[in-house]
Order: structure tokens, then C-alpha cells, then sequence
């Protein structure tokens, strides 16, 4: 993939004056499955619903940046499928994987993308940070939570890290159309891939128990929530005085109790960090329900943890 073409066909998007709301994979699923659905009529059907569409619905400077990415994928009777989408949060567009995420590299976007933007700029407007404070987007993907906390402080010094560097090469692209230089960009497991102190820690990760174990889904744990939990072990000492982790992830509940709740409180409470834990959504990927692996499940709930450092 070449990111300089990425770059230039989500400016060429937002000039159209392209928006996209990416729902979930299986309300996607159920929309596509529609007749009237079979092929692209219009730019969100080839970047949003990811349909496969015929050459002339583009021009051809976009054909052609589409087919110097990489980002062309052959489709029948002579149509095409482009291998990213374009999805929206605000004014801001944001490149990820086309539909289906079947790739065990694929950048996700989702609703959960969205509830987690929304409770950074809430925690951002309940208190700023300070002028030049260290920004980290921990399992960063696209760079999505991280970007909307940089365009929310102001003047900052951003840093997005993932393990999957097909996320960091979407992240540099998204990074770029939001207009954000001054950002680094790491790769590697968790915190081993980064160096310091940060005022603001955000996470979003994989919480699926998930069978195939794509990179993108796939937490670990019994429940999914294994990297939850080590993000939360290894961040809060990487904050600085005052420092804030926001954590947002998901839950498997188990006979009305929580055990990602069980297994952070311990430590929490040890710390003696003021921190809030709270369901943002009670039931999200209510398919998952049906695999093995949440045989005990009753619901998964979309979380959130806030953990503030005391100090200045």
C-alpha cells in the first residue's frame, strides 16, 4: 500500500464532500445482502459499503491512484472492489480495511470507534492537558483515538503505536489528513515499543475471544480481556503526575458478574489512584454469543475505565 495515494484520495473524498458511519459487520452484512444492494452507485457504495463497482463510476486520476496503492481488488464481470474504507467521525475521515475484516492484519473501524473518540473528547473537555503534554494511542489501528485527542489539546506531541504494521501504514495516512506532523509512530508489543512518560494514555484493543485470532479482534484471555488487562498493568506507570489512562473496551458477562472488573479492581485499589469504571453500551457483538468460547456469556458490554494519577 502506498500511503502518499491513500493521503491523496481521502483529500480528493473530503473534497466531495464524502461521510460515511461505519456500523457493525453484521448490519453491514444484512445491508449488502440486499438486491438493490449487488453493485456501487455512488462514492459510499465503493468506500463506505465496500461494493464491488464498474471503472466509469470514477475518474480516471482516481482509478489510476487507486491502482498505484494497491488498493484495487478484481471483482466479476469487470468491476473492481477498492480494499480500504473511508469512514467518518466529525469533519475528520478516517482510511481502514474494506469489508469483510477477514485478514488477520485488517484495520478495524466501527460504532466502537466512534463511542471511544467520544469519550476522550469528553474526558478532554472535562479537564485539558497541558501545553505540549505526550499523547499515546496504545494498539492504535488507524489511529483514530489518538488523532481526535491531538485535535482536541491543541499543540502536542502525539505518539500511535500498534503491533500491526499495516495499522501504523493506515495511521501514517490518517495522521497526514487530519494535518498532524508532529506525530511518532511506533511498532511492537504494547509498551515495549515506546519510550517515557505520557500525560494521556488511550487505548482501544481487540476484546474477542477470537477463534482465528486475527490481530485486529483477538484480546486473549478466556474472555478477550487479556490485553485489556495488560494495558492497564504497564500503562499506569507510564502516566505522569496528573496523568490519565482511558481505556475503552469490552466485557464478557458471566452470571451478572464482570470479570474484567474482578481482575483490574485488585490492582486499582492497591494503586490508590482515583479511577471510574462504567458500561457505555450492555450489549455489543451479540453474535459472538453463538461461539464456543462464550459458551457462559450472557451479554458483552462495551466499557470504560478512567485512571487519573494524582498530582499536578
Amino acid at each position: 500500500m502506498h500511503i502518499d495515494d491513500l493521503v491523496f484520495l481521502g483529500r480528493w473524498l473530503h473534497g466531495q464532500g464524502y461521510r460515511f458511519t461505519t456500523v457493525t459487520p453484521a448490519t453491514h452484512a444484512r445491508v449488502n445482502a440486499r438486491a438493490s444492494s449487488a453493485r456501487a452507485r455512488d462514492l459510499r457504495g465503493v468506500f463506505g459499503w465496500s461494493r464491488p463497482f464498474a471503472p466509469a463510476l470514477l475518474p480516471p486520476g482516481i482509478m489510476a491512484a487507486l491502482q498505484q496503492g494497491g488498493l484495487l481488488a478484481a471483482a466479476p464481470d469487470g468491476c473492481f472492489t477498492s480494499t480500504v474504507r473511508f469512514s467518518s467521525i466529525g469533519e475528520l475521515l478516517f482510511a481502514h480495511s474494506a469489508y469483510p475484516t477477514t485478514q488477520a492484519d485488517a484495520v478495524f473501524f466501527g460504532p466502537d470507534t466512534v463511542r471511544f473518540a467520544a469519550l476522550i473528547e469528553a474526558q478532554l473537555q472535562e479537564a485539558a492537558l497541558p501545553g505540549g503534554a505526550r499523547i499515546l494511542d496504545m494498539g492504535c489501528g488507524g489511529g483514530p483515538g489518538g488523532i481526535v485527542a491531538a485535535r482536541a489539546a491543541g499543540p502536542v506531541q502525539l505518539v500511535l503505536a500498534d503491533i500491526n504494521a499495516a495499522a501504523l501504514d493506515h495511521a501514517r495516512a490518517n495522521a497526514a489528513l487530519a494535518g498532524l506532523s508532529q506525530v511518532v509512530f511506533a511498532q511492537g508489543d504494547l509498551f515495549g515499543a515506546v519510550q517515557g512518560m505520557f500525560d494521556l494514555i488511550v487505548a482501544n484493543p481487540p476484546y474477542l475471544n477470537d477463534a482465528a485470532q486475527r490481530t485486529y479482534r483477538h484480546g486473549g484471555g478466556a474472555w478477550g480481556e487479556g490485553l485489556s488487562e495488560r494495558i492497564v498493568r504497564e500503562g499506569l506507570p507510564r502516566l505522569t503526575p496528573g496523568g490519565r489512562l482511558v481505556l475503552y473496551t469490552g466485557a464478557a458477562m458471566i452470571d451478572g458478574t464482570d470479570p474484567l472488573l474482578q481482575a483490574l479492581r485488585p490492582g486499582l485499589e492497591a494503586c490508590g489512584w482515583p479511577w471510574g469504571y462504567r458500561e457505555l453500551d450492555p450489549d455489543v457483538f451479540g453474535e459472538e454469543l453463538q461461539e464456543p468460547a462464550y459458551a457462559a456469556a450472557e451479554r458483552i458490554a462495551a466499557v470504560a475505565l478512567v485512571v487519573r494519577r494524582p498530582g499536578p
